[in-house]
């Protein structure tokens, strides 16, 4: 067991760091955002499980040569308080850090489910006081601001679309329908169960860097996701049109209440989607 301990710490250490850092950027996950948004997910799942395996079989080594006996060898020690001839400190060391993290991770993504579906249910009370519904457009809401803004809201039962005044002023009709129709992928798609991933594995571990840039290229990939599938409805050139003339309004339509946590799209991400329509 020592060895598989050894070959999975590894693998916890290469999806922890140089995996991670030569994935921002990849010009394959931009032309397959799909593909790219899988992999980071299996570079997350499979970090974990690797990290914390290890400690276990690290512990457990002591116990048993095979996974079964230790567990038994485990249970005897926490029932009888004995522990078997060759077990040390180091072995409960291993057993508790694995343990730890295992509740730490689960905590924190329990924490910020709970958080983000909180905070969009009192967001969706506030869209209801502040806004009007729009007769033309079912479940789209109209905010009477200059400022382009549209974003929807995901929901259990029912999601709301967000438009603002200044936005329908900036667009033409196949305009405004790309802006609908990318912020709609976003909750088809169900991007923000992606993000609340994401967002506890940057929470729960703040001093890894690639958890911070995962979050970040994520965040960009679901965008490049949510422009595909819009470009199965409208047309490239109406999205990028919508894109750019938004942009240089002084904000952008892609950052929705889904990602509210994210910091916004700098120009070098925002070239990246534009490129991609060209």
């Amino acid at each position: 067991m020592i060895a598989a301990a050894i070959t999975l710490g590894l693998v916890a250490v290469l999806l922890a760091w140089p995996v991670p850092a030569l994935l921002p950027g990849a010009a394959w996950a931009y032309r397959r955002p799909t593909l790219g948004l899988l992999v980071w997910q299996l570079v997350a799942l499979v970090g974990g499980i690797s990290m914390i395996g290890s400690l276990v079989l690290l512990g457990a080594a002591t116990f048993a040569t095979d996974l079964a006996d230790a567990a038994n060898g485990i249970w005897g020690f926490v029932a009888d308080n004995e522990l078997p001839a060759g077990a040390s400190v180091w072995s409960l060391l291993a057993l508790s850090g694995a343990l730890f993290l295992t509740v730490h991770l689960l905590l924190n993504l329990l924490v910020t489910v709970v958080y983000a579906e909180r905070e969009r249910t009192r967001h969706a009370q506030l869209i209801t006081l502040l806004s009007e519904p729009m007769s033309d457009r079912p479940g789209t809401r109209l905010i009477d601001t200059p400022a382009p803004v549209a974003y929807c809201l995901p929901g259990a039962l029912r999601s709301i679309t967000v438009l603002s005044a200044g936005l329908i002023q900036l667009l033409d009709e196949d305009e405004l329908q790309a802006v609908i129709e990318h912020e709609q992928a976003h909750v088809r798609l169900r991007h923000d169960i992606v993000l609340i991933f994401f967002t506890a594995w940057k929470v729960s571990l703040p001093w890894l860097p690639t958890a911070r840039n995962a979050s970040r290229e994520v965040a960009l990939l679901l965008e490049m996701h949510a422009d595909d599938d819009a470009l199965t409805r409208v047309g490239r050139g109406s999205l990028a049109r919508a894109i750019t003339i938004v942009s240089k309004g002084g904000s952008l339509p892609q950052r929705n209440e889904l990602s509210a946590t994210l910091p916004e799209s700098t120009p070098k991400e925002l070239r990246a989607r534009l490129l991609r329509l060209a």
